[in-house]
């Protein structure tokens, strides 16, 4: 049975799960060719809200606007619009020229606006910015992004891997000039990668800010046979990026997932975000490209990890460089 939390220090109720749609779209349109059609991206729409899930989240740049209008479509067919929660982000480059991405008063505002009429929808829950922006001044952005909310286009906003120094001078910006703060951290955060706890989520924890971090299982690096094969591990190029460089202490990593597994009688993907919910998170963004996968989440809610479990998972754990900031 779903359970629900408070978003941080906000009175926004939303499931522990979030429904990740980065891989709904037209692969005519996007980088990736393992994305799902509207029919088949639909099913997964509609099995999440019979399962209790009222958090999604997507972007604009996903399928530049793809993601966003079928997600729109569903929920308007399946879904009463006050009891779901629509996350989606900007920044990243949706056209050629002048003003095509970044965190401007103009990129926000055009974007926000086309954001909404994708998604069919007066409002957007929660608006992150995608990425920093290092050639806008971040009063700028924080500016507008205040805007927005008082005028009711937006009811939430949040921040998405950047630096933590960074983060917190959002924050300082925002509540100097009397201007709506974060309300959530999106990272990039799981068994395989966990920079962020060296200073992101300890400021996050310290202020009250949720953690919703993306990729928890390590783009299925966590869930998969070590040797196993799928057509996003073959072409997933970020992904790619982001692991490779660590597969031989990654291996053990995910041995030991394993073994847990085996213990609790769980699955691999269960043990993954039962230790993102004991690390404190507060709903990990999970993207999948089957029905059947999201059953094997909300199985997730029924692990109880141990501390000796946690120690387990976390003990052959070595630093890593920096991916997924700018």
């Amino acid at each position: 049975m779903m359970e629900y939390v408070k978003l941080g220090q906000t009175g926004l109720d939303v499931s522990k799960i979030c429904l990740g749609c980065m891989s709904f779209g037209d692969p005519e349109r996007w980088i990736h060719s393992w994305v799902l059609n509207e029919e088949d991206s639909r099913k997964i729409i509609k099995k999440a809200l019979d399962l209790g899930i009222n958090f999604f989240d997507t972007a604009n740049v996903y399928g530049l606007g793809a993601s966003e209008e079928i997600l729109g479509k569903a929920l308007k067919d399946y879904a009463k619009r006050e009891e779901i929660v629509i996350a989606t982000k900007v920044s990243g480059k949706m056209h050629d020229g002048p003003n095509g991405s970044g965190l401007s008063r103009k990129s926000i505002l055009h974007e926000v606006d086309q954001c909404l009429k994708r998604l069919q929808t007066d409002y957007i829950d929660l608006l992150y910015i995608h990425r920093w922006d290092y050639t806008t001044p971040i009063e700028e952005t924080m500016c507008v992004l205040n805007d927005l909310v008082r005028n009711g286009k937006v009811h939430y906003i949040g921040a998405s891997s950047m630096f933590a120094w960074q983060f917190q001078k959002t924050q300082y910006i925002a509540e100097k000039n009397n201007w709506t703060k974060f309300s959530v951290m999106q990272g990039h955060y799981n068994l395989l990668y966990r920079e962020e706890e060296r200073e992101m989520n300890p400021f996050c924890f310290d202020s009250g800010v949720a953690l919703v971090p993306y990729s928890p299982l390590a783009a299925g690096r966590l869930t998969r046979d070590w040797n196993a094969d799928s057509k996003r591990a073959k072409e997933d190029q970020i992904a790619k990026n982001k692991y490779d460089s660590t597969e031989d202490t990654d291996k053990k990593i995910v041995e030991a997932v394993t073994k847990i597994a085996d213990k609790h009688q769980a699955t691999r993907s269960q043990i993954a975000v039962a230790w993102l919910w004991k690390k404190g998170v507060t709903a990990p963004i999970v993207g999948i490209t089957k029905e059947k996968y999201l059953d094997d989440f909300v199985g997730a809610l029924d692990v109880k990890l141990t501390d000796e479990d946690m120690t387990l998972l976390e003990e052959y754990y070595v630093p890593h460089q920096i991916v997924g900031h700018q």
